[in-house]
């Protein structure tokens, strides 16, 4: 390649400048990000000093929960997110200090200090960690993180105290599956799991996939005349498609019981469409919005038709049709109406920042039934797991804005008009945080966009 040849001096000496500029700001970054862990590992410290001094039974997970909460808010992000922060935090700041200082003096990255604490996350000894995170802080100086995070590893083995097969053990119990929501109606499905177990899942899915390809190239070759569409799949496609079939029409025949309960368990999802886009052939061209799935992404108009199909009977959700706001939930089948309401209205958690659908949640009296709280609407939100022991167990308080209620709280966003449904969040601190209800997924009409 010869394009830079034809540079100018004077370009030459401008880009110099601008790489000069660059590493000078991601040092400026690596050190705030390191004053910020600090930050956040001193107001871990502080809600567990907090937790000793009232001997509270639960170590103070509570206290963290509550304090990981604060600043949630006060930044706009999930506490759950800031949780993992302040541990994360806490583990590079006290066990390992060093490369901690290393990244706020700019010589390491975030990223660098995250590969080397995940690296030796299972080193014990205090003078393990420190031999350690000297080798590792001088590997790290020299080389990305893409390539540290391989010789991290080899260097944390040689202070491992415990064998593989033992550390595999312990490693077998953090196992899990999750989901990751992507753009444009799709998800991304993850699993945590033993190596050999998950090479072999992945190696039957390709030994399948290339099965079917080769089939259909055969069944091509032999037919005289076309007598369908070809199945013009990649392995990657045919591996999604075959992991979707296993997983949502096989048999559990290795964890079912007696009674083949686990079989008869079908997976559901819940669908919100506004009635114009499943009568409009073309709903985008004329603007009615997609479907949503749980309340929080858009999936495509013929799944969601599909769907709509096929189920036994449909929730309606009754909008306003000027504001779009929710009016009432009824369904022909008879059903509990207030808990419908409330999943239409809520549709995930209803703490700040929280994203949890509110089928995952629990119905929660704002004001304690058995302190004379009523069962309605105005007394009633879906709160999950965490932040209802939080909203029980901590100094958060809450409350239900009703109409006419217009005290002058400081509200965490620009807009000062409150509406029935609001929950009035009050911190620890003081500080008040207004959760409304999430916009209906609904057409809305307007003077000039009549009905």
């Amino acid at each position: 390649m010869t394009e830079l040849l034809d540079a100018t001096d004077s370009q030459t000496a401008m880009l110099a400048d601008l790489v000069d500029s660059v590493r000078a700001v991601e040092e400026t970054i690596a050190r705030l990000s390191a004053v910020r862990d600090g930050m956040l590992a001193i107001a871990s410290r502080i809600a567990v000093d907090v937790a000793r001094q009232a001997s509270h039974p639960d170590q103070g997970d509570m206290a963290v929960r509550s304090v990981a909460a604060e600043i949630g808010a006060a930044v706009r992000a999930s506490d759950r997110t800031i949780e993992r922060r302040m541990d994360a935090a806490s583990w590079l700041v006290e066990a390992f200090p060093a490369v901690w200082a290393a990244q706020g003096a700019g010589r390491i990255s975030a990223a660098h200090a995250q590969v080397i604490a995940d690296a030796g996350a299972h080193l014990d000894h205090a003078l393990h960690r420190e031999a350690y995170a000297a080798r590792a802080v001088e590997a790290a100086s020299v080389e990305s993180p893409n390539r540290l995070r391989r010789i991290a590893r080899r260097i944390a083995e040689q202070f491992q105290p415990r064998t593989v097969t033992e550390r595999h053990r312990d490693a077998r119990e953090l196992r899990r599956v999750w989901v990751k929501d992507l753009d444009d109606g799709m998800a991304e499905l993850g699993m945590l799991g033993p190596a050999v177990l998950v090479h072999g899942m992945h190696d039957r899915l390709t030994r399948m996939a290339r099965t079917i390809t080769l089939e259909n190239a055969q069944a091509t070759k032999a037919s005289t005349e076309e007598t369908g569409e070809p199945d013009t799949r990649t392995t990657d496609q045919l591996r999604a498609d075959l992991l979707a079939d296993l997983v949502l029409t096989g048999s559990p025949v290795g964890h079912d019981s007696q009674t083949g309960v686990l079989g008869k368990i079908h997976a559901r999802v819940e669908i919100t469409v506004p009635v114009l886009t499943l009568m409009d052939d073309d709903p985008g061209a004329s603007g009615s919005p997609p479907a949503e799935l749980d309340g929080r992404f858009p999936i495509d108009t013929d799944t969601a038709r599909l769907l709509a199909g096929g189920v036994t009977g449909w929730e309606r959700v009754l909008t306003h049709p000027i504001t779009g706001a929710l009016l009432a939930v009824d369904r022909y089948r008879p059903s509990d109406q207030l808990s419908r309401h409330l999943r239409a209205r809520d549709q995930r958690c209803r703490f700040p920042g929280c994203g949890i659908a509110a089928r995952k949640c629990d119905v929660d009296h704002t004001h304690a039934a058995s302190h004379g709280g009523e069962t309605c609407a105005d007394n009633l939100a879906h709160l999950c797991r965490r932040h209802h022991m939080l909203k029980h167990h901590s100094p958060w308080h809450v409350r239900h804005r009703r109409v006419g209620d217009d005290r002058g709280e400081h509200e965490n966003d620009d807009t000062n008009a409150g509406r029935a449904g609001d929950l009035i969040w009050t911190s620890p601190t003081g500080t008040t945080y207004i959760d409304r209800p999430p916009q209906q997924n609904a057409v809305t009409f307007t003077e000039d966009n009549p009905p």
